[in-house]
């Protein structure tokens, strides 16, 4: 599969559902949650580490021609971060 074409919720899409069929068997979820995943999206081939950077930087030395195609994640979220400040006074 070429990851070039795809569109943003593609590439989405298609990392979280890699990560259901590669990464969620072969991890812990419940104490890996907090872990970042650093998914290729064309292969499948993953690394995981407390680091985002450690994770995709793995990768990539395994991969390099993962650059530029690859999903990140939580182990335990569809996201790496969430950007934006919280607001404990709004309910």
């Amino acid at each position: 599969m070429d990851a070039t074409g795809l569109s943003d919720e593609e590439f989405a899409r298609r990392g979280n559902a890699l990560f259901e069929e590669h990464v969620r068997p072969n991890v812990d979820v419940d104490e890996e949650s907090h872990k970042f995943v650093a998914i290729d999206v064309e292969t499948g081939k993953y690394e995981v580490d407390e680091s985002e950077v450690d994770a995709t930087d793995r990768l990539i030395e395994r991969c390099p021609e993962a650059e530029g195609r690859i999903w990140l994640r939580r182990v335990g979220y569809e996201h790496a971060h969430r950007l934006g400040a919280f607001d404990s006074t709004q309910t």
